[in-house]
């Protein structure tokens, strides 16, 4: 892997909650080379997903039979927007190692969002379930503008922690 890969979750915008691709994101192409051909799939699907390749990402994901494959597959879905299928990929992943840093990540974003702090950590417990509904109502307008930028600021802190994670196999 070439040294770009630490810039490689540095984009001016964080990734939308949606499937909405934003300017200023990476190539697949770009990707791939930055990346170099020995890389985790799980990483490169990861970085896909940063950069707003859904399909690619999908391909990917779907061929590992993994809970972090599943986790992916279930965050590519969330975007897509596919709820119940997201909902569905979660449930094949069950408690994942990352939910608990991801909630205490979640915790201090949403120091002063009381009510999204208990629903999407409840007892202390990263609910994914709670955050496909809560991404749901954001891209439906039930959310204020500021919500969804939080939301969109604990995808990034979870994408970041996957991408830590298969960096480091």
């Amino acid at each position: 892997m070439s040294g770009d890969i630490e810039g490689l979750l540095n984009t001016a915008e964080l990734p939308e909650l949606g499937p909405e691709r934003r300017s200023g994101t990476t190539s697949s192409g770009e990707i791939d080379r930055l990346l170099g051909s020995n890389v985790d799939p799980l990483l490169r699907a990861t970085v896909l997903l940063w950069h707003d390749h859904l399909d690619e990402a999908h391909t990917i994901s779907q061929e590992v039979k993994s809970a972090d494959g599943s986790y992916l597959h279930g965050i590519m879905h969330r975007r897509e927007p596919d709820y119940d299928n997201a909902k569905y990929w979660f449930n094949r992943v069950g408690k994942h190692a990352l939910f608990a840093p991801l909630g205490e990540q979640t915790l201090s974003l949403l120091s002063s969002e009381a009510g999204l702090s208990k629903r999407l950590v409840p007892r202390g417990q990263w609910d994914p379930y709670a955050f496909i509904d809560a991404c749901e109502e954001a891209e439906n307008g039930r959310l204020s503008l500021e919500q969804k930028m939080l939301l969109r600021k604990i995808q990034a802190a979870e994408l970041t922690l996957l991408f830590d994670q298969f960096r480091s196999h």
